[in-house]
């Protein structure tokens, strides 16, 4: 490898690499990208390919000669916008909220605007400082299509606080989800390592060579329609998509799960009658407690299923086996 200058490498294809994708090549070659990134870069024309452009999924030869140019990292407008969200609690050091699905906690590439961080700021003009300059007052975070509760700080001393709290596990976090299959038993653990995945860099898997402690418990509230289990579940770490990951590796992907469930053409079939399609994971984080930073007392709160994640419920419940 040689590089021209900060943002411009270029690689060359030995004899063990031929035959891969050009956009899994460089995510084995530049650890910071995700294959998404990746294929957005080629697309972008921002790689070429022995002085030519190519796509994604282009097969390597030997002796290839890759030209890598990432371009400026683009920066964030963090300016107050009105964002939709229901707020739980609020007082003078957090505020709590209820998360829509679809909400993007704070800016990244692909989700400069209209992030739950723009929200908050609009909402609470004291925010900025806090915790970080594109985090401001962030603490923990949930996915994009999860939904549920979120604590945001307002001080720096709430900030050390709860930060603290969350690095102990001693924050209650309790997910309701849907997920494939009925699951054997009322109650049990999961405990596996995760770690980033080897090759779908923007995915997480198990891990027992290189993956970072996870425990995830779980408990059956429900059988739904001969073929999906509604859990309660208490991640007891805050691995990336651990939940996910976790009873994905179980045989029981959460239904909806665009990265680690199954195919949507696959489990459209499994559903009952007329059941819409589900658009997103069916993931909810229904209940947050912790020491509150002010008055040192335990406080909790709970967010009641969304629309979505209920309509597909009624559905199921509709549809007996």
């Amino acid at each position: 490898m040689s590089t021209d200058s900060d943002k411009t490498q270029s690689f060359r294809v030995n004899r063990d690499e031929k035959d891969g994708r050009l956009d899994q090549f460089l995510t084995s070659h530049e650890k910071n990208l995700t294959r998404s990134r990746a294929q957005a870069l080629i697309r972008g024309g921002y790689v070429r390919v022995n002085e030519g452009a190519a796509k994604p999924s282009y097969r390597l030869k030997t002796g290839d000669c890759i030209a890598l140019s990432i371009p400026p990292a683009r920066t964030y407008d963090l300016k107050p916008q009105r964002v939709e969200f229901r707020v739980v609690h609020e007082d003078s050091s957090l505020i709590v909220v209820d998360k829509p699905p679809g909400l993007v906690i704070h800016p990244a590439p692909g989700h400069y605007e209209g992030t739950l961080v723009h929200g908050l700021l609009n909402h609470c003009r004291d925010l900025a400082g806090i915790g970080g300059e594109l985090r401001p007052g962030i603490v923990h975070r949930l996915d994009k299509d999860t939904s549920g509760l979120m604590v945001v700080v307002k001080n720096n001393y709430a900030h050390a606080f709860l930060s603290a709290q969350f690095r102990a596990r001693k924050v209650n976090k309790q997910y309701i989800a849907i997920v494939h299959g009925i699951i054997r038993g009322d109650e049990g653990i999961i405990d596996l390592p995760i770690s980033r995945h080897p090759v779908r860099r923007k995915e997480m898997s198990v891990s027992h060579l290189k993956g970072r402690n996870a425990v995830t418990r779980w408990r059956k509230k429900e059988d739904l329609a001969g073929r999906f289990s509604l859990l309660l579940i208490t991640p007891r770490t805050g691995r990336t998509h651990q939940i996910r990951v976790h009873f994905s590796h179980a045989g029981h992907p959460i239904v909806g799960d665009p990265l680690y469930g199954f195919r949507s053409i696959w489990w459209k079939k499994h559903f009952p009658p007329g059941v819409e399609v589900v658009k997103r994971q069916m993931l909810h984080a229904e209940k947050l407690g912790f020491i509150h930073p002010d008055s040192g007392q335990y406080c909790e709160f709970h967010a009641p299923v969304p629309e979505d994640m209920g309509r597909v419920l009624a559905m199921l419940r509709a549809n007996p086996p």
